[in-house]
C-alpha cells in the first residue's frame, strides 16, 4: 500500500517548510515534494507606500539577508529617479553587499551545514547543531562565529545597524565610511582571511568522504543564471544576466533586468506558496535553472582576485568542469567568502570610500523601475510601478530561493530515491533529505514574502490518508 513520509518542519533553514516523500506499494520512492507552507504577502501590502520608503520596508522581509533587499530596492529607486549615483555611493553599496555575502555564507556553512559534515549524518540530532560543533571543535566554531561577526560589523559600520539598516537609498547611500571604521576593517582582515582559507582546506579534505553525497545531492543537468561583469567577471552587485548550461555553454548573455519578463516565467503549484520561476524559452518545467553561489562560480570566466581565482581553477578541476551537483553549493560559498574578503581589502583602501559625495537626488522621472542585485542565495529582482507622486501601485519580487524551487524539488526526489527504501526510515537518512535543501541555504521568509524553527514532526500516511506512524524530533 503506498505511503507518504512527511518531514514537517524542515530544520536548520530560515523559515518553515515540510517535505513529503511518496512511496509506492513496494516501499520505493515514487516522488518527493518540498512544500513552503508559510505566506506573508509583502508584495501586496507595499502598495500605497512612498517609493522612497521601499528600501527600508523590504529590508524587513528577512533578518538574515536584509541587505539584499535594501540594495535591490535602492537600485530600483535609482531607475525611477533616473539618476546615476556617485562613485562613492556605488563602492559603498558594493562593500555592504560583500559584507552581507561574507556573514550569510559563514552562517550557512559554519552554523547550519558543518554539523552534518563534522558530526555525521547519523549523529544525535539533539547535538547535531552549532552547539554540538562548539563542543566537538571549539576553535573551528569560534572562528566561524568571528568570521560572521566580521561581515556583520562592516554592515553596522556602514549602516549603523547589523540588521535592517536603512542606509542605501534611491540615488546612493546616506553616509560614507569613517577613517576609524576603515582601520577596524583593515585590522580584522588577516584573521578573516585565515579562517576562510582554513575552512576551504578542511572542506576539500572532506569531499573524498562525501562522494556519495556529491553524486546524489541534486546532481542533474540544469541551466545556471546570474550576473556577470565585463568579460564574464564574477559579479555581485551590477552587470548583465547570463544563462549557461551544464556543459558550460552560454545559452543567453548580456540580458537586462529591464526585460526579465521576456525570459523568466513564474509558475505556481497548489501545494506550495513558493512560486516556480523558469527560463521561458524552454518552458515549464524544462526551463529549470539554479542561482546563487554555485551558479555564479559556474557562469563566470574568473573571480577577479588572486586567491579566489586559484580556488576557482581547483573547484572546476574537482568538479570535472561545470559543477552540476548541488552539494557543491557549500564549496562555492567558501570561494565566494574568500573573494569577498579580497574585494573588501581593495575597497577599504580606495579613497572614494570616505568621500562625502555619496548620493544623487531627484524626483520621480520614471513610473516604473526594475532593480537587480546578487543576494547571497542568488539573483534578486525588485520591480516597482509608481504614480506621479511616487506612491507604489504594484510590486513584484523575484527571490533567489524561488528561482531554485524546481531544483530543490528535484534534489529532494533524487536524494530520497537513493537513500530511502521501505517503510523503516532511519533518522540519518531523513537528515540527508533535509541536507539537500540546506545546500541551497533557502530563505523562505523572503521567497514567500517567518522566522523561527520548531521540532521535526514526521508522519507516515497511507493512500487512504490515515496516519500509520509518526515521529517527533524535539
Amino acid at each position: 500500500m503506498p505511503k507518504t513520509i512527511v518531514i514537517d518542519p524542515v530544520t536548520r533553514i530560515e523559515g518553515h517548510a515540510k517535505i513529503s516523500v511518496y512511496l509506492d506499494d513496494a516501499g520505493e520512492v515514487e516522488d518527493a515534494r518540498f512544500h513552503v507552507v508559510e505566506f506573508r504577502g509583502f508584495e501586496k501590502f507595499c502598495e500605497g507606500r512612498p517609493m522612497w520608503e521601499m528600501a527600508g520596508i523590504t529590508a524587513r522581509i528577512c533578518g538574515i539577508c536584509p541587505v539584499s533587499h535594501l540594495l535591490a530596492s535602492a537600485k530600483t529607486g535609482d531607475k525611477i529617479q533616473a539618476v546615476k549615483i556617485p562613485p562613492a555611493g556605488e563602492k559603498l553599496r558594493r562593500m555592504m553587499n560583500l559584507a552581507q555575502i561574507t556573514q550569510s555564507h559563514a552562517l550557512s556553512f559554519f552554523h547550519l551545514s558543518s554539523p552534518d559534515f563534522l558530526l555525521g549524518w547519523d549523529s544525535d540530532p539533539a547535538k547535531r547543531n552549532v552547539f554540538g560543533l562548539i563542543a566537538a571543535d571549539p576553535e573551528l566554531a569560534r572562528s566561524g562565529i568571528r568570521l560572521r561577526q566580521f561581515g556583520q560589523k562592516i554592515i553596522e559600520l556602514l549602516g549603523a545597524k547589523k540588521i535592517h539598516p536603512s542606509w542605501a537609498v534611491p540615488g546612493g547611500v546616506r553616509s560614507p565610511l569613517s577613517e576609524e571604521s576603515c582601520t577596524w576593517i583593515r585590522d580584522r582582515l588577516p584573521e578573516s582571511r585565515q579562517t576562510i582559507e582554513t575552512a576551504l582546506g578542511l572542506f576539500k579534505t572532506l569531499l573524498d568522504r562525501f562522494s556519495t553525497e556529491v553524486e546524489t545531492f541534486g546532481k542533474f543537468p540544469s541551466l545556471f543564471m546570474g550576473l556577470v561583469g565585463k568579460d564574464g567577471l564574477w559579479e555581485h552587485y551590477d552587470g548583465k544576466i547570463r544563462f549557461t548550461d551544464s556543459e558550460g555553454n552560454i545559452v543567453a548573455d548580456n540580458l537586462s533586468e529591464d526585460d526579465y519578463e521576456s525570459y523568466l516565467g513564474e509558475a505556481v503549484e497548489a501545494w506550495s506558496y513558493l512560486k516556480f520561476p523558469y527560463y521561458k524559452p524552454l518552458g515549464y518545467p524544462n526551463g529549470i535553472y539554479r542561482v546563487g553561489p554555485l551558479a555564479r562560480v559556474n557562469i563566470c570566466s574568473r573571480m577577479g582576485t588572486e586567491a579566489a581565482d586559484r580556488e576557482l581553477l581547483e573547484f572546476r578541476d574537482r568538479a570535472g568542469g561545470v559543477a552540476t551537483s548541488s552539494f557543491y553549493y557549500h564549496y562555492a560559498r567558501l570561494i565566494e567568502i574568500l573573494c569577498a574578503i579580497e574585494h573588501i581589502e581593495q575597497l577599504v583602501n580606495d579613497p572614494d570610500i570616505v568621500s562625502p559625495r555619496t548620493r544623487a537626488t531627484a524626483g520621480i522621472n520614471n513610473l516604473e523601475g526594475i532593480g537587480v542585485s546578487e543576494a547571497p542565495r542568488g539573483t534578486l529582482f525588485h520591480h516597482y510601478k509608481v504614480d506621479e507622486n511616487g506612491l507604489i501601485k504594484k510590486v513584484n519580487l523575484i527571490i533567489a530561493t524561488g528561482q531554485n524551487n524546481l531544483a530543490m524539488n528535484k534534489t529532494v526526489t533524487q536524494i530520497a530515491q537513493h537513500f530511502i527504501h521501505g517503510n523503516e526510515i532511519q533518522e540519518g537518512l531523513l537528515n540527508r533529505v533535509e541536507a539537500g535543501i540546506r545546500a541551497f541555504d533557502p530563505c523562505l521568509s523572503c521567497s514567500t514574502h517567518a522566522a523561527g524553527q520548531m521540532p521535526l514532526h514526521i508522519e507516515l500516511i497511507n493512500a487512504k490518508g490515515t496516519v500509520v506512524n509518526e515521529i517527533y524530533r524535539h
